[in-house]
């Protein structure tokens, strides 16, 4: 049985001890709401490691929402024919803040399972429970 890359774990928002259990239920994008599950549905993995433990994934979002802002507002930059008027400051909040809007259910998901994958040293993959 070949094991599975965290690359696709990381991707698909799955468990970081088994790499095979989902860490969210719901859609990222829809009307079925995404939530945190509180264990992993193959392996029993608790997410929330400790109580508040997804406060530090606010940190992980901030610095994701400030690149997306800037990557954003360039982007408004180079498609608005570089202008940079007084007159044209409603444009880049607009589109600032609506991309920001639009990235929100990302941000919430990925940030969380950043904070699992990348910055948790108490959990840790462990291939023998990386089985179907």
């Amino acid at each position: 049985m070949e094991k599975t890359t965290k690359l696709y774990a990381l991707v698909n928002g799955k468990c970081p001890h088994c790499r095979r259990g989902d860490i969210f239920t719901g859609s990222l994008y829809g009307f079925n709401i995404q939530r945190t599950n509180e264990f992993c549905s193959h392996c029993g993995q608790r997410y929330e490691i400790e109580p508040g433990y997804f406060y530090a994934s606010m940190y992980v979002s901030y610095a994701m929402n400030v690149a997306e802002m800037i990557a954003i507002g360039i982007a408004t930059y180079v498609f608005s024919g570089g202008n940079l008027e007084f007159d044209s400051l409603w444009l880049y909040v607009g589109v600032i803040f609506s991309g920001c809007f639009i990235l929100a259910p990302f941000n919430y998901r990925y940030s969380r399972v950043i904070l699992l994958h990348w910055l948790s040293p108490k959990i840790s993959y462990n291939a023998y429970y990386d089985q179907p």
